[in-house]
């Protein structure tokens, strides 16, 4: 796939992530007067307080106008023009759509805020992963995030309290807050989920007599590493050679794959880690060398 290619899926995947986004907004939460935070939570306040006069469109897009140049200086221009452009669609899908969803899709308070929330923390995953931002409490995430190892889903939940207190001026009941609340942690957990899904990465232990063709042939297909430690078994009292390799999550089994056919009587570990950081992974970010 070319540059041009890549740059045109990677818009076409913006443009998918905020109709999730603006679908969650209008049809879950906007006619339950449920404030989740960010933009499109400032938005409802408005267009409530207003009397319904100003559309969440229309706010959506003056609040992120201000957010998106403070974006352009700290996060650069191509951060910048990818967000203009989810800002616009985003606006346009808000605008379109509300006069076509009047009342939501679901009755019940509590259910639409949990699929809201699941709904809205993929179409801000789909953003962030490629570049973009759905606008809002998303630009400070990704401030944050660039200088400090915080995973961008507890930034949103944190710049969002406050937005979501402000819903009881709309609607001076506790209960219209708990929702709020409870969509705000489930953006915050599947925005985490999609996000970090694909980085995951393992960690496998390879114990096999044929370690030399096992490190061969792994290293020929992947671009990671392979450890050989001597080690001794207690029970045979035999040395042995132990190989460690980290990949991937989704590379996992493919390692596993290799060493299995080259030894069918291999014995192999896996443990799923927290972060690996260094050469092919990521890097440590707000620490100097």
């Amino acid at each position: 796939m070319n540059k041009v290619n890549k740059e045109i899926r990677s818009y076409l995947l913006i443009t998918f992530g905020m109709l999730i986004y603006a679908v969650a907004a209008l049809g879950f939460l906007v006619p339950h007067k449920i404030v989740g935070g960010g933009a499109t939570g400032m938005s409802t306040i408005v267009y409530y307080l207003s009397g319904k006069v100003i559309p969440v469109g229309i706010s959506y897009f003056v609040i992120n106008v201000v957010l998106v140049g403070i974006a352009l200086k700290v996060l650069g221009p191509k951060f910048g023009i990818k967000t203009v452009f989810a800002i616009v669609v985003g606006s346009a899908f808000l605008s379109f759509l509300q006069p076509l969803i009047p009342e939501a899709f679901v009755s019940d308070k509590f259910m639409s805020s949990i699929i809201a929330g699941m709904l809205t923390g993929i179409g801000i995953a789909i953003a962030l992963s490629e570049g973009g931002s759905t606008g809002g409490t998303d630009i400070v995430a990704m401030i944050v995030t660039k200088y400090r190892n915080v995973s961008p889903g507890k930034m949103i939940m944190y710049s969002d309290c406050g937005i979501i207190a402000c819903s009881l001026l709309i609607n001076f009941n506790l209960e219209g807050l708990m929702y709020g609340y409870v969509m705000m942690g489930v953006v915050s957990f599947t925005v985490d989920f999609v996000l970090t899904g694909k980085k995951q990465s393992a960690q496998l232990f390879i114990f096999t007599e044929k370690y030399q063709e096992v490190s061969q042939k792994i290293t020929e297909q992947f671009a990671h590493g392979v450890t050989v430690v001597d080690c001794t078994g207690w029970y045979t009292g035999q040395a042995k050679k132990m190989l460690i390799i980290v990949v991937r999550k989704n590379e996992a089994i493919e390692v596993l794959r290799i060493a299995k056919r080259v030894d069918p009587n291999v014995f192999m570990t896996m443990n799923t880690v927290m972060g690996v950081f260094g050469k092919g992974f990521d890097e440590v970010k707000g620490v100097k060398a």
